[in-house]
């Protein structure tokens, strides 16, 4: 594994220039620490109150209605489920646990297991089903293509299991195998020509990259994917995720990325050195996550594909690791792992893609006793094997556990503040469809007795000018306004009740 050397190599470089230096240095250092994950850790995996009847006549149909047209585009928050462990649990009490006490509403597996794939039919969760690379070469042959379709996503799509994608390889572009690279995009179309054929166009075929795909660059502006591969392998690819409107699907790590200078920014802490600069285009990077998807960006850009959606597959942070390994720690991965899933879900964006979500899947599910490398490897999941958490990430439907998702236009860390005793708030759940946000606003707003004046424009809580934050707002005022009921807070299971206060600079909610 080659990760830190480059960025050993970028600090050396910097401190050699002069202190002056330091901020645009610090911005190389992380992004090409993280170009250089050729291969990283992932390789290693295998698989493994009801409402109110008046409230639930309003919501429950059309939402319910949205909801099922919004599974294609699936969204929201998501997790990977990896089975290299010899303590993990059942797939059926795994799928139960999953769809009833948290917040995912993806789940990413690394094979079509059979009995995972019974388990969660009918919890509605989407899954991303993966063929083992080494599956691919052969996937060119559509008589193959359309044999593992057969046998592998059609029964148990039909059979109520939300299978939602088919990713073709894990990391191809980042393989040093000829023959695997140049069978990716032939594979890819005719397990999409297969699933077609069995009328599971709904389906849509990707595949997962590594940071390792792009090549070095100081900036993100400047990033651009690697030379051989851009034109023969990753141009046709965007043109097939463009025809199929599948997204670009990138694993990106912070942790990866890490050096002692970094730590503030990689974890989202605000005001961490005030940011880093991209020279090329005078923006601010206040963490490294958005730096490292605003390089996949500009590469998409370059290509010509700038409308190609972004999804991250994985991201995470491990619990535990060596001595040696800088920054392991349940608390980071806690706080790195939330803050994560609150930003890519706030509506925030990124400097190049403001004002828009992110999916997320966070790597991983479980810790797994049986993964390769240093101990973090092993300590990566967010669950023990009796499915009690190593720390709180904020997936709990629980509202004693969940944090509302970040309103603020700039990354912010949660009020110091402790709200009231007994104060509580309602809130979008950080899966909510948009669709569905908006119907949220639309009825709100329309009741007697609901002043919804301070997001409409020129008002206090206009910004920033998302449908998430904006129902944030809406829904709280109806919650507030009728009781304070868990029920008035269902929305046809898009909110949740939180305590922590999602007020913000001069937008306070009641």
């Amino acid at each position: 594994m080659a990760y830190g050397m480059v960025a050993v190599a970028s600090s050396l470089l910097c401190t050699s220039q002069g202190p002056s230096l330091f901020k645009n240095c610090k911005l190389q250092a992380i992004l090409s620490a993280s170009l250089s994950q050729v291969k990283h850790h992932s390789t290693a995996v295998s698989t493994m109150t009801s409402p109110t009847v008046l409230v639930q006549m309003i919501f429950l149909l059309p939402m319910l209605l949205l909801w099922i047209s919004a599974v294609e585009a699936g969204g929201g928050v998501g997790v990977n489920y990896g089975t290299r462990g010899t303590t993990l649990p059942a797939p059926s009490d795994v799928a139960a646990f999953l769809a009833r006490e948290t917040l995912v509403d993806r789940v990413r597996l690394f094979d079509a297991d059979p009995a995972v794939l019974r388990a969660f039919a009918g919890t509605g969760l989407a899954l991303d089903v993966m063929v083992p690379n080494g599956d691919v070469p052969r996937l060119v042959h559509l008589g193959f293509a359309r044999r593992w379709v057969r046998e592998n996503v059609a029964p148990h799509a039909r059979a109520g299991t939300n299978i939602s994608r088919v990713l073709v390889g894990d990391e191809v572009t980042t393989e040093a195998n000829r023959t695997l690279l140049l069978a990716l995009v032939p594979a890819m179309q005719n397990v999409h020509t297969a699933l077609a054929a069995e009328s599971l166009l709904h389906v849509k075929v990707s595949t997962t990259h590594s940071l390792g795909v792009l090549t070095s660059t100081e900036q993100p502006s400047a990033a651009r994917f690697r030379d051989g591969y851009d034109t023969a392998i990753v141009k046709p690819l965007l043109r097939f995720l463009r025809a199929t409107a599948a997204p670009f699907m990138v694993n990106a790590y912070p942790f990866y990325a890490l050096t002692n200078d970094t730590l503030d920014m990689a974890l989202f802490r605000p005001g961490a050195a005030g940011g880093v600069v991209d020279e090329g285009t005078g923006l601010v990077y206040a963490n490294v996550l958005d730096a490292q998807l605003d390089a996949v960006h500009s590469a998409i850009r370059r290509l010509g594909f700038g409308d190609v959606d972004i999804a991250v597959s994985e991201t995470g942070w491990p619990s535990a690791g060596e001595d040696w390994e800088l920054g392991v720690g349940a608390d980071l991965a806690r706080d790195y792992n939330r803050n994560a899933i609150r930003h890519l879900g706030s509506g925030v964006g990124t400097p190049l893609m403001p004002n828009r979500t992110f999916e997320v899947s966070i790597f991983s599910l479980f810790d797994e006793n049986l993964r390769p490398g240093p101990v973090s490897q092993r300590n990566f999941g967010l669950f023990h094997g009796d499915m009690t958490p190593v720390y709180d990430a904020g997936i709990f439907t629980d509202p004693e556990t969940v944090m509302p998702v970040s309103t603020k236009v700039t990354p912010a860390a949660p009020s110091q503040e402790p709200a009231p005793a007994g104060r509580q708030w309602c809130v979008p759940k950080p899966a909510a469809d948009e669709m569905m946000l908006q119907e949220n606003i639309d009825f709100a707003c329309g009741q007697e007795g609901i002043d919804c004046a301070a997001i409409r424009p020129g008002g206090v809580c206009y910004e920033p000018n998302t449908v998430q934050a904006h129902a944030a707002y809406a829904m709280n005022l109806f919650f507030q306004s009728n009781g304070h009921h868990a029920f008035n807070c269902d929305f046809g299971q898009t909110g949740i009740v939180t305590t922590a206060d999602p007020s913000y600079g001069g937008c306070k909610f009641m």
